[in-house]
């Protein structure tokens, strides 16, 4: 947890947000959700939101805020002699609170006689949508069905811009992350099991950090962006796309991806298409600055992969003309990066169009850019991933082909004699936005130039 200043601070910005709304806001914290039965539960995670303002780390925590007298009430229960047997001492409800700046507590239960009482006095009761199936049931059981907008936007707001507190929780993250995908990358060797590497790379996390920041994604076959399947031998020849996360203790994420040569070298068509992405990655980072629509970084990266594959032969014609069809989704159907913080996407429960886009801007329907998840302009403290990529999904371009998609700009003749095996191929680094320009998060940066990976991979095996 953070000092109880900060989290009083947090809540008063927050108000300052919200003033002239009326009613109150509630925060319902996560709650235990059992695996198999009731006392056999999944790993506990809170909501990242009532982390933010909140900062308690245990289930079953609620709160509210009253928006038009400022008064703040913690709600819990606290233990009976039969929860002290099973789990020991715990601090009091009234403790907890005066931890984190709450003048005053109450009974958990006491929240829906709260609530309720709004309600019937007509009061707005503002909330967030629920990520969780128990925050579901119980905005549902308080008779509220609709999230607050206002109450969205002003958390949008705050957490896009991370403060000083949190950069050095996202560089510790970053530096776990960066770990985790060094024993990975040491890791590689034909002829183990991709499980054995996925083990290690996680156990780092567990013994260091609160465990992964998302599913790890390490795969033979990059062309599936969420290949979470590791039951496949190492092959030599291949391409083994690493995208892996840590999450620290105090729950901030890193995401990082790196493909690796599985016999250490890539081969002369492999170094081809990984320069490419190697080259996207750097001018994205290279176009990273306050001002800037993050939009256009990822334009300016379809653009560039584009005139490499018409020099490699894949695509021809105009390029203007192609950018305009969008034929880079064919190559990259996913949106160049994502917000980060205290979730690997960062707050995308709110709502993606809220967190992502400033209210100028229209998500474009078209494939790769229409799954582009931050377009906004970019101000310092916002933490973004850079993370292009080259993938050749043969379904994808068989229907293409059948459909005419590409207008005549693809040569699915070359695509089909050398590449439908292929795989894929994604670089990922986190980067924070500074006043200048942007500085990339963590500590020393993975090897990511195609000789910086062979060169690592070499001396691996030392």
């Amino acid at each position: 947890m953070f000092s109880k200043a900060i989290y009083a601070a947090r809540r008063k910005q927050l108000a300052e947000l919200l003033k002239g709304q009326k009613g109150i806001a509630v925060f319902i914290g996560n709650a235990e959700a059992p695996a198999q039965y009731k006392d056999n539960c999944y790993k506990f995670r809170q909501d990242s939101t009532w982390l933010y303002y909140f900062g308690i780390d245990e289930p079953r925590f609620a709160a509210t805020i009253d928006l038009e007298t400022g008064e703040e009430t913690l709600y819990a229960d606290d233990v009976s002699i039969d929860d002290i047997i099973w789990m020991g001492p715990q601090p009091s409800v009234a403790s907890r609170a005066a931890e984190i700046g709450v003048a005053a507590s109450a009974p958990y239960s006491k929240l829906d006689l709260v609530v309720s009482a709004a309600i019937v006095k007509g009061r707005p009761v503002h909330t967030i949508p629920p990520s969780r199936y128990y925050n579901t049931l119980k905005l549902q059981s308080l008779g509220i069905d609709k999230p607050s907008e206002a109450l969205i936007r002003a958390i949008i707001k705050m957490r896009l811009v991370k403060q000083p507190e949190e950069i050095v929780e996202i560089d510790a993250a970053g530096v776990l992350g960066q770990k985790m995908h060094t024993v990975a990358r040491k890791g590689i060797r034909p002829g183990r099991i991709e499980q054995e590497i996925v083990g290690e790379m996680e156990g780092v996390t567990l013994a260091e950090g609160w465990g992964i920041s998302f599913a790890t994604i390490l795969t033979q076959h990059g062309e599936v962006f969420h290949n979470h399947g590791h039951d496949f031998p190492i092959v030599p020849g291949k391409l083994m796309v690493v995208d892996a996360g840590a999450e620290s203790n105090s729950h901030y994420a890193s995401d990082f991806t790196r493909t690796y040569p599985t016999s250490g070298k890539y081969t002369a068509k492999q170094r081809d298409i990984y320069q490419t992405v190697y080259e996207c990655h750097e001018l994205a980072f290279s176009l990273i600055k306050p001002g800037v629509a993050y939009r256009d970084v990822h334009l300016a990266s379809c653009r560039h992969m584009l005139e490499n594959l018409k020099e490699l032969g894949l695509v021809k014609g105009d390029l203007d003309d192609m950018m305009e069809l969008g034929i880079a989704g064919l190559f990259m159907p996913h949106g160049l990066g994502h917000n980060m913080g205290l979730d690997v996407h960062d707050m995308e429960d709110l709502g993606e169009d809220l967190v992502g886009y400033d209210d100028d801007q229209k998500r474009i329907r078209q494939l790769g850019i229409g799954s582009l998840r931050m377009a906004r302009r970019l101000q310092p403290g916002n933490v973004i991933t850079d993370e292009p990529g080259i993938y050749f999904i043969p379904d994808l371009i068989a229907l293409w082909k059948k459909n005419g998609t590409d207008k005549g700009h693809v040569n699915y003749s070359k695509l089909e004699e050398g590449y439908l095996d292929f795989g894929g191929i994604r670089l990922e680094d986190d980067v924070l936005v500074t006043e200048d320009g942007a500085r990339r998060t963590g500590g020393t940066r993975l090897p990511a130039s195609p000789d910086e990976v062979e060169a690592a991979m070499a001396a691996d095996k030392a």
